[in-house]
């Protein structure tokens, strides 16, 4: 029974320890830059493809032929876009988390064997800066996913005002997006039966939202970055105090190995002169 009580307490101070070391504040960030990019990425990829069959379906638009750049090419970029997104932030995340670790290892273990050294400090400086980037990036892609919000808002908008206003005929035209080019027509109005169509499907409703979450998700990610940014710039802060503590602590143990030599010195010539 004694010894079960004490493996208890040893693994109980073992898990405290554990715990001790976590950096609970880059974990934060890290679970909310993950759902926040997995949100702008599930929800934009299913929002294109939602986007595509309503362009082919109600609009009747069709894919140009040969290597002519139109709508839908974009549309498969961005998608493409979004599959490299995901798979850089998942890394990008992994790398600030141990960033997070080591760092709270440093603090922890300073008056240990550990020791800061510059390439640390530079490390996490080039998070700075490089999560600085990120953030500033995140800022234009969530006021870019901001305009099919609006775009989809406006049509959401036209579908209700054809319900409520009888007789009003309303239209939506694509090239006041810059979605066709000028010479394209490109436009459904409440009178047309493919309007009405599309007005009742789930599938309009269902893009309208998914979009919406896109742009949660990406609102998602600028939060997660600027709290990085207070992380990373506590942690150099933290690291860069723990660096000048050691050398003070390393002037100061040789300054005191100095005097215990002088007065070891000191006592051997005193000895040997009375000798």
């Amino acid at each position: 029974n004694l010894r079960t009580f004490f493996f208890l307490v040893g693994c109980f101070e073992c898990c405290i320890k554990c715990l001790g070391g976590i950096p609970y504040a880059s974990l934060i960030a890290t679970i909310l830059l993950y759902a926040g990019v997995a949100l702008f990425c599930g929800c934009g990829h299913e929002a294109l493809s939602g986007t595509v069959n309503i362009l082919q379906t109600y609009f009747e638009m069709t894919r140009a032929a040969g290597d002519v750049i139109d709508v839908f090419t974009m549309i498969d970029i961005f998608k493409y876009v979004i599959y490299g997104v995901a798979a850089a932030f998942f890394v990008y995340g992994i790398l600030l988390m141990v960033e997070g670790f080591f760092t709270t290892g440093a603090i922890k273990d300073l008056y240990g064997d550990f020791k800061i050294t510059t390439c640390g400090r530079c490390v996490s400086a080039w998070f700075i800066m490089l999560t600085y980037i990120f953030m500033l990036a995140w800022l234009g892609v969530t006021a870019f996913t901001s305009l099919p919000v609006y775009m989809y808002f406006n049509l959401w908008t036209i579908c209700r005002n054809a319900t409520v206003v009888d007789g009003a005929n309303l239209c939506l035209d694509l090239r006041q997006y810059g979605i066709v080019t000028i010479g394209e027509e490109k436009k459904v109005c409440t009178s047309s039966e493919s309007f009405i169509k599309m007005c009742d499907s789930n599938e309009l409703n269902m893009t309208f939202h998914l979009f919406i979450v896109a742009l949660a998700g990406a609102g998602a990610a600028v939060i997660a970055m600027v709290h990085y940014l207070m992380v990373l710039s506590a942690n150099w802060a933290y690291v860069k105090d723990a660096c000048r503590m050691q050398k003070y602590e390393d002037i100061k143990s040789k300054e005191e190995q100095e005097l215990h030599d002088i007065h070891s010195t000191r006592s051997k010539e005193r000895l040997n002169a009375y000798t």
